[in-house]
């Protein structure tokens, strides 16, 4: 994805696929976005979180298709915690960046049952 051009202004797709990446890691039940041992070390010493698991295209009228990958924690429904993601991602990006998202694809790759 190229830079996305809002009211004058120049996105970077790194931005965009943080600002999921976080909105995602708020919602209650999700263990991680992405392959949860790819970047454990990374988040230990307090680096930028992983946009690892995150796609965003843009189609030509700047709306926005974003796809997560997700591992979750057992105890969740998980239609639920899906309408939850998507609606945490909407509201971020939206609020953020002025960009519509048009839609949200969610991927349940893993549950933890550890307590």
């Amino acid at each position: 994805m190229t830079d996305l051009n809002v009211d004058g202004m120049a996105i970077a797709p790194g931005v965009v696929e943080t600002i999921v990446s976080l909105a995602t890691k708020s919602v209650d039940g999700i263990l991680s976005v992405g392959d949860p041992t790819a970047s454990g070390i990374m988040s230990m010493l307090g680096a930028k979180p992983s946009t690892q698991g995150v796609d965003v295209e843009a189609d030509e009228d700047n709306n926005l298709h974003i796809t997560v990958r997700l591992f979750v924690k057992n105890g969740h429904v998980l239609p639920d915690l899906a309408a939850q993601v998507r609606q945490a991602i909407a509201d971020a990006v939206s609020s953020q960046t002025g960009l519509s998202v048009a839609s949200v694809d969610v991927f349940i790759d893993g549950i933890s049952f550890e307590s």
